[in-house]
């Protein structure tokens, strides 16, 4: 679980760098195009819209796994406590039962 975790976090930090990376090379692609300046401003203005549009749509993303990862965290810790409380009503009762026949094993051997 914890590889899991891991590996989840790289590939997020892999994507951000991807997604930077795009974005660096857009602009110097841009920059060097041989295009009037106002139409490259445009460019740029548009691809810069399309990038907070995909950095807006991966923030939700991230957001959606950590609260569904939250949730199976809570689950998981509910179980285990539910399994916590069963095998500790397990044991009282096997306590209660070899005291029991303690206790009828001593009278027997006193007669009582």
């Amino acid at each position: 679980m914890a590889y899991d975790n891991d590996r989840n976090g790289q590939a997020g930090w892999f994507l951000t760098g991807l997604m930077i990376g795009g974005l660096m090379g857009a602009t110097v692609g841009l920059l060097k195009a041989p295009r009037p300046g106002a139409e490259t401003r445009e460019q740029i203005q548009r691809k810069a819209f399309e990038l907070r549009d995909k950095a807006g749509q991966a923030v939700a993303d991230a957001r959606s796994r950590v609260e569904e990862t939250s949730g199976q965290v809570s689950q998981r810790a509910a179980d285990l406590q539910a399994r916590g409380k069963q095998a500790m009503e397990k044991g009282e009762k096997r306590l209660s039962k070899a005291v029991e026949e303690a206790k009828h094993a001593t009278d027997a051997w006193t007669g009582a």
